[in-house]
């Protein structure tokens, strides 16, 4: 039970019982479970501030011990009596804001040994089910304090321009193309390099001369084709249809340069 060391030792003066004792691993468990206390008795006093200390007087009476309580959050007030009926110590704890009560009875002789109250590494025995009965007992029927916790908002660095179909790529330095994003496995995304007029799909019905499956090397409209445009004045990775020829370069002959079908026949 780390942290009731401190805390029965800064008590020792005022433990001259068994039940003291007791008091104190309870109080230290409410303590662990998001709760402060507030003062003793039923209703509040002067200048009360939550503390993880027990009150002034918390062991004044050696019969009731009555305590208040405050969640961290501020959603839960809490009053707990300890009541001794011979042997055993009744735990009754209601809840003020929704007037939820629950019980514990807990035998004082099976968490202390009463000959070792100056000795707090052998006064406490069966910590752990002192723990679950409070925690079964207290904790789970009257509702944990709710923890605050901030997400931390996502950096800016860790996210990708791919990630957003409609985030502008960054600009490529010159006489380099765009990357291009995988192949979908999916047959519905035939047709999808249509959709994307940054050009960073497969899938179109459209044809395009520089990516038609010809080789095509040299040729990037993005750095210019000389005596017709300027680099720069396609950008980096767009869809570009060529007008005219594009040069001696091109293998093959130009489908332009082709008589139709028949020219030469007069009754066409």
């Amino acid at each position: 039970m780390a942290g009731l060391e401190p805390l029965y030792a800064w008590a020792r003066a005022a433990v001259s019982r068994p039940q003291d004792a007791l008091v104190c691993g309870i109080h230290w468990e409410l303590v662990r479970h998001g709760y402060r206390c507030l003062g003793t008795g039923d209703q509040p006093g002067p200048d009360e501030r939550k503390s993880e200390l027990l009150p002034a007087g918390w062991e004044a009476n050696k019969e009731v011990y009555t305590l208040r309580y405050k969640s961290t959050d501020d959603a839960r007030e809490l009053l707990l009596k300890a009541i001794m009926v011979e042997d055993s110590m009744i735990l009754n704890v209601m809840d003020r804001s929704s007037q939820k009560v629950a019980d514990v009875t807990l035998a004082v002789a099976d968490y202390i040994n009463p000959e070792h109250l100056d000795d707090f590494h052998k006064v406490y025995k069966n910590t752990e089910e002192l723990r679950t009965r409070i925690a079964s007992g207290i904790i789970t029927p009257l509702g944990a304090p709710t923890e605050k916790a901030k997400k931390e908002p996502e950096s800016k660095k860790d996210l990708h321009w791919d990630d957003d179909p409609l985030r502008v790529p960054p600009q490529q330095p010159m006489g380099t193309r765009a990357p291009f994003r995988p192949s979908p496995l999916s047959p519905f995304a035939v047709g999808g390099e249509d959709l994307d007029p940054l050009g960073g799909r497969s899938g179109g019905m459209i044809v395009d001369p520089l990516r038609s499956g010809f080789p095509q090397p040299g040729i990037d409209p993005s750095s210019g084709i000389p005596g017709r445009l300027p680099p720069g004045a396609v950008p980096p990775g767009a869809r570009f249809d060529p007008f005219g020829p594009l040069g001696a370069g091109r293998p093959g002959p130009d489908p332009d340069h082709l008589p139709p079908p028949g020219y030469d026949d007069m009754f066409m």
